[in-house]
């Protein structure tokens, strides 16, 4: 019968101390979050300035071959699907920006649109260029589309993706 007891006593013990130690985790756990959530968020129409100007500046740099752009914004981990369905990681985007073969006379983003999501950024573009490719001059329309991710170096694109719009010339892009 003691043993019963003991037994039944110590059950009782190892039930609740769980407990008392989540209770300690719980409190540290709810200190760190209410600093994290006391801290203002940065203005959303800041926030989402901020990505349209990087969606401008991507434009320029693609029109002046610059890969700079590409090295501090794209994340290290980028992939994403060209304009002619050619998935491509970080490398292979700033190598199809730097190619010889097109050379533009003007590369724009307009109607730019972006979705703020706590730390990503979703941005839609229409990107307008007007080039010489291969010899060729050529105008063309593209759907773009790119997420970002707040990090604590600011804004970097993790995925992207361009679609042609008719009519279809031959683009790097």
């Amino acid at each position: 019968m003691l043993t019963y007891k003991i037994a039944a006593l110590l059950t009782i013990g190892l039930a609740f101390a769980p407990a008392l130690v989540s209770q300690e985790i719980f409190e540290e756990r709810r200190q760190g979050c209410l600093e994290t959530c006391i801290h203002e968020r940065p203005n959303p129409e800041l926030q989402r300035q901020e990505v349209i100007a990087l969606e401008k500046e991507a434009a320029r740099a693609i029109q002046l071959g610059n890969p700079s752009f590409f090295h501090r914004v794209y994340s290290e981990d980028f992939s994403g699907i060209l304009s002619h369905g050619e998935p491509v990681d970080k490398a292979r985007l700033i190598a199809a920006v730097q190619t010889p073969d097109i050379k533009y006379e003007s590369f724009t983003a307009s109607n730019i649109k972006v979705r703020l999501f706590r730390d990503t950024a979703v941005a839609t573009c229409v990107w307008s260029l007007r080039a010489t490719f291969k010899g060729q001059k050529v105008s063309s329309q593209m759907l773009a589309m790119h997420v970002y991710v707040y990090t604590s170096s600011g804004y970097h694109v993790v995925t992207g993706q361009t679609t042609l719009l008719p009519p279809y010339p031959p683009q790097p892009l």
